[in-house]
């Protein structure tokens, strides 16, 4: 074993090979080899690992850095500019050349993908949230790779994530993700900067809502916006929901199917509480009620019992006015509150449809968001 390994450690890495739906997120430094252009060949072996990967029956998102940095070795910029304007130019031109890229050496695989671009607004409004959310789970059932960065042609620096780690970790919740996979073009997280501290000792496990992490993480480099503190800061959100990360070279040979063997490389950083706990603990206690739907027995047995979604045909009657994405109290006939969860439907909607059977949500509305008005991953007991 290495210095600070378990028995602990390694049986917490060998869960990694239960994990069943990743997020890989590739920084600027690795992809544009610190300023070079973008590695092809590099890019070729990570995009054969993660095709290995589905080829397990893994599930897994792409989130990309580099479209920047792309933007800028095109157009001859040596230093990283600081207007906003010049990063949204820069970034519109890389992007061509990241995207084109990833298209290619995945296709060479026989494997389809597809670009999302994302700002901050898509994730905090919930409906842009359910929204994406959506489309990402269809691609994942279509066996396509979603391949995503942040929008950076449109935002500004009050919407903006901040660093493509970040926008990972929520990417992570978005999709319920089991395991967040940030590779950099360091080894893992040290309990010093390895750059500065020849005797910096490799954390091989930690506990991502540590406080004694930031003290610990360094700052980032020239071509990104992110560092070892943006890590962690990720780290933290994706533990939120109960992902566990794991910090690693992008340069070791194979990491990502040595990671999903369980080999000891990098950096673990784990959640408190497991992927259900952590959901339904935040449904149930960090939003808002927004409105409440009286549900017939029937519906409530089935929540309660059986661990069911919500249908229309159990909904008897509708309070309040709330949006799509809203959180919403079920409640029993007397009143009382049984559980909360994300609608998928406005108050309006589920007034015209209460008490139908599934299949008559689309002569009734004219379209079909989901099947059911609420479901079971997105509800929490109360």
């Amino acid at each position: 074993m290495r210095v600070g390994e378990s028995a602990m450690t390694i049986n917490n890495r060998y869960k990694l090979q239960q994990a069943k739906r990743w997020v890989v997120k590739i920084g600027s430094a690795l992809l544009t080899a610190n300023g070079q252009g973008l590695d092809q060949a590099a890019m070729r072996s990570w995009v054969a690992q993660m095709v290995g990967l589905t080829q397990q029956g893994i599930e897994l998102v792409l989130v990309s850095s580099g479209a920047v940095a792309e933007g800028m070795v095109r157009m001859g910029i040596a230093k990283r500019p600081d207007s906003v304007h010049d990063l949204q130019a820069c970034a519109a031109i890389g992007q061509m050349g990241l995207v084109q890229a990833y298209e290619t050496h995945f296709r060479e695989h026989g494997c389809k993908t597809a670009q999302i671009l994302l700002t901050h607004d898509d994730l905090s409004d919930r409906k842009r949230y359910l929204n994406a959310r959506s489309t990402l789970t269809t691609l994942i059932d279509w066996r396509v790779i979603p391949v995503i960065n942040e929008n950076d042609t449109v935002v500004t620096d009050e919407i903006r994530f901040g660093d493509n780690d970040t926008l990972a970790a929520l990417v992570a919740n978005l999709v319920e993700a089991d395991v967040l996979i940030i590779l950099t073009d360091q080894q893992g997280m040290f309990d010093r900067d390895p750059r500065h501290n020849p005797d910096a000792v490799l954390l091989p496990e930690v506990r991502a809502m540590d406080e004694s992490l930031f003290a610990m993480a360094s700052g980032g480099g020239a071509l990104g916006r992110g560092g070892m503190i943006t890590k962690v800061r990720a780290a933290r959100f994706a533990a939120r929901s109960g992902c566990a990360t794991v910090i690693a070279s992008g340069s070791s040979p194979n990491v990502l199917q040595k990671l999903s063997q369980g080999e000891l490389l990098g950096t673990l950083l784990l959640p408190d509480a497991d992927r259900f706990t952590a959901r339904k603990q935040w449904l149930a206690g960090h939003l808002q009620v927004a409105g409440r739907v009286v549900l017939d027995e029937g519906a409530i047995k089935a929540i309660t019992q059986q661990g069911r979604s919500l249908l229309p045909v159990g909904v008897k009657a509708v309070e309040g006015k709330f949006g799509r994405g809203d959180v919403v109290a079920c409640i029993d006939a007397t009143g009382k509150q049984f559980a909360v969860g994300l609608t998928n439907y406005s108050a309006d909607d589920i007034r015209q449809i209460q008490g139908l059977a599934t299949d008559k949500i689309m002569a009734t509305l004219g379209y079909i968001h989901d099947k059911e008005l609420m479901h079971r991953d997105n509800m929490a007991l109360t």
